[in-house]
């Protein structure tokens, strides 16, 4: 079996202040933050809080992050840079861009399960963060700012990188990107919406193999039209 070598996901470095990865009260304000999101929501969610649970000051967290949009940002940006990293290590070698792009589609359709990689980064916990909040992260005013500052790299890296095995299977089709993207936001959407709002989907429960038999279905019959 392969051995995943260890790696270091780079995020855009405006995203904070200080790196939170380089310390050990950085590591443990990322791991509570999304222990804490995930239980009380984004809304709720406050530096003063996330201070309680870690046992220190808000002032430590803001010598981090200038604000909690920021943090989601970070978070949402380390998930999408490691779902990237997931399919790179999983199409490797695999010459046939139909067989890449339906186990990019699985990834995105996944369940998540825990990478012993990042022992302070809980994934399932986060994943679920993803469903949930990362739509709050660029549906603000200052989403075209935020754009033109980078933080939505790790998101666009995501997508191109699976656009670019749509090119490879369809070179005529007009828009990889597009639904990429759609595909993207669909693989967390149908998810919450079989949770949350049932008759807005027929997938039962988010189901993680019927979420992917539902994107297989929805990006083969779109690019090979």
């Amino acid at each position: 079996m392969a051995i995943k070598a260890a790696i270091n996901i780079i995020l855009n470095e405006k995203l904070y202040i200080r790196d939170p990865e380089k310390t050990e009260l950085g590591r443990k304000i990322l791991s509570a933050a999304i222990e804490l999101i995930e239980e009380i929501g984004f809304e709720s969610f406050t530096f003063k809080k996330l201070a309680f649970k870690i046992d220190s000051t808000e002032a430590s967290i803001y010598r981090y992050f200038e604000n909690k949009h920021k943090l989601l940002t970070y978070l949402v940006s380390w998930y999408w840079s490691w779902l990237e990293y997931q399919i790179n290590y999983q199409t490797h070698n695999i010459n046939d861009a139909e067989q890449r792009l339906k186990i990019a589609l699985k990834v995105l359709a996944d369940d998540i399960t825990y990478d012993p990689q990042f022992s302070h980064i809980n994934e399932v916990l986060l994943h679920k963060i993803v469903v949930n909040e990362s739509d709050k992260t660029y549906l603000t005013k200052e989403v075209d700012d935020a754009n033109k500052e980078g933080f939505y790299r790790s998101y666009k890296s995501l997508c191109e990188v699976i656009a670019e095995i749509v090119k490879e299977v369809n070179p005529d089709f007009k828009y990889p990107h597009a639904v990429i993207s759609t595909a993207i936001e669909a693989s967390h959407q149908q998810k919450f919406f079989a949770q949350h709002l049932p008759s807005l989907t027929e997938l039962d429960k988010g189901n993680s193999s019927e979420v992917f038999d539902f994107l297989n279905f929805l990006i083969f019959r779109v690019i090979k039209d």
